[in-house]
């Protein structure tokens, strides 16, 4: 049997842009197992599997995994495969809703959908938990594990810290575009530091922004690493748990944020984020555009 399977890169307009993601459609009859190891294979950031909904009146069960691990909940992934979906529908002649609902490890995730002339190009979610705050991080560790001054961190909003709205991050804010621009990440001082309160990334990110523009001028520029050493071009869950923080600086209403990410690795993305204070805590919310690169089948990986 084989599996079909459609690439999209989410968070640009462009193809070639943005953060790739395989997308394995009726996915049902493949172990965990197999799903890593195709994970692997395509080695993206994240790689996406469909199956059906173990309650009927959502849209499907998604589960998400990066080349070492699942992941219970994932920005760019729930917004490549909304739109992947939304296209599967409309070449069957199927009614194409405006919302989707997924359901995911860290809970059930919210999808409108964004139609243009052209059909369906992208999406929002909001994420499936409000902010939740970690631990905060002495200033010299990030500084060491991003290879920076400690100068080039900036404190005067927010320390360090490991932020979540579903997936957790360690979020430091740098003191300027250029400093984003120095990072390259020290594998042995990764390791000293993280994984802390469940994060094993961090997110660093500037509101110096004002030499990089993406159509449009952006309020953060931001650059995501794993523990892996490799680089994400766009993190939606990282992007709403750092507005999301930064939400929580203000008193009460909504923030919204246009977030580049992926500038200095040539895969530029954009991601529109807000968060809202609500009474039951902060909730964030991210949308962009996704646009459909390649498309085949795959065969089943064979497993003792």
């Amino acid at each position: 049997m084989r599996y079909r399977y459609v690439t999209t890169d989410v968070f640009t307009s462009q193809a070639y842009c943005g953060n790739p993601l395989a997308v394995v459609l009726d996915a049902e009859g493949l172990s965990t197992e197999q799903m890593q190891i195709i994970a692997r294979e395509f080695n993206y950031s994240e790689t996406s599997f469909v199956l059906p909904p173990k309650d009927p009146a959502n849209t499907a069960w998604v589960r998400i995994f990066t080349p070492d691990r699942e992941m219970p909940f994932a920005g760019h992934p729930n917004i490549g495969t909304a739109v992947v979906l939304a296209r599967e529908l409309a070449i069957a002649g199927q009614v194409v809703p405006d919302e989707f609902v997924f359901e995911e490890i860290a809970g059930l995730v919210r999808i409108s959908l964004a139609r243009s002339e052209q059909g369906i190009d992208g999406a929002e979610l909001l994420a499936p938990q409000p902010l939740s705050l970690g631990s905060k991080v002495p200033v010299e560790s990030v500084a060491r594990a991003l290879r920076l001054n400690v100068s080039d961190i900036e404190v005067s909003e927010h320390a360090p810290q490991v932020a979540s709205v579903g997936a957790p991050f360690l979020i430091a804010q740098l003191a300027s575009r250029d400093a984003l621009r120095r990072i390259v990440p020290d594998a042995n001082e990764y390791a000293a530091l993280l994984p802390l309160d469940g994060a094993k990334s961090i997110y660093a990110y500037t509101t110096d922004t004002a030499a990089d523009t993406i159509d449009s001028p952006t309020d953060i520029q931001a650059r995501m690493f794993t523990g892996r050493m490799t680089e994400d071009p766009a993190t939606g869950s990282a992007t709403v748990a750092a507005t999301a923080l930064r939400a929580s600086l203000r008193g009460d209403g909504t923030l919204r944020l246009r977030v580049g990410q992926g500038v200095d690795m040539g895969r530029a993305s954009l991601l529109l984020a807000r968060a809202e204070h609500r009474s039951d805590g902060i909730w964030a919310n991210v949308a962009g555009q996704a646009v459909v690169v390649m498309e085949g089948s795959l065969l089943p990986p064979l497993v003792p």
